[in-house]
């Protein structure tokens, strides 16, 4: 799908994007992002971009376990960051989170001006992996953390068998019952299938530049989170 065609896609399901989530992963995206925003390793204070912001559940879960955390979301969908504005204001953390507007492969956004810098579940959306990480790298400071978050198939063989059924043949109606379209989450099941391997990916972190390249699987492997930190000059 292209990149038009995706902007497309979370424009039109931002409205239910949340319910979606906690329904087709069982309640277990709460976790996922809990675990993605411990991993930060920031003690109390730092300042954060979370790329692919959406509606800026790891931006304000961040921002809740860091109390002197600073973060800046970026998504290219003014629908979702439309609905995480009005979050961020329910919750009172416009002071702590700013949201832009923008494009992960081109950012507007200094040199070495952040500690961390956090995607989930977004890198598999866009065609060109490496001029993300690029930019991810040019924001970072030295020994800045990287951490990314994707979708994959379980490990173990009998898992997968029953998560295969499930993914193939009953998340993409029910997904795109509940989105209200009839092709976000068979694009889900595509993108995803598309996706390097957990190795092949580490190697693309690698080639960014990027050290202490690391993945740890959630919920059987559903779920990874990459980790790496820019290497010091």
């Amino acid at each position: 799908m292209k990149d038009f065609q995706v902007k497309k896609m979370f424009e039109n399901i931002a409205f239910s994007y949340d319910l979606q989530n906690s329904v087709l992963s069982l309640g277990r995206d709460i976790h996922w992002r809990r675990v993605l925003s411990k991993s930060t390793h920031l003690g109390r204070g730092g300042r954060i971009l979370d790329l692919a912001t959406g509606t800026c559940e790891v931006a304000m879960d961040i921002c809740r376990r860091h109390p002197r955390a600073r973060v800046v979301g970026v998504d290219f969908s003014p629908g979702m960051l439309a609905i995480g504005r009005k979050k961020v204001e329910s919750g009172g953390l416009q002071a702590r989170i700013l949201l832009l507007l923008g494009d992960g492969r081109r950012l507007p956004l200094r040199d070495a001006s952040f500690d961390c810098v956090t995607m989930a579940f977004g890198i598999r959306n866009i065609e060109n992996r490496r001029s993300v990480l690029d930019e991810m790298h040019r924001v970072l400071k030295e020994n800045g953390r990287l951490l990314i978050m994707e979708f994959d198939y379980p490990e173990p063989s009998f898992l997968k068998r029953l998560y295969s059924l499930y993914f193939h043949h009953v998340l993409p109606p029910l997904g795109n019952w509940l989105s209200r379209t009839d092709y976000a989450y068979t694009y889900l099941v595509e993108s995803i299938r598309g996706f390097p391997s957990e190795e092949g990916f580490r190697n693309e972190i690698a080639e960014a530049g990027f050290e202490r390249v690391e993945s740890r699987s959630l919920t059987f492997g559903i779920a990874k989170i990459y980790s790496a930190t820019k290497k010091s000059v």
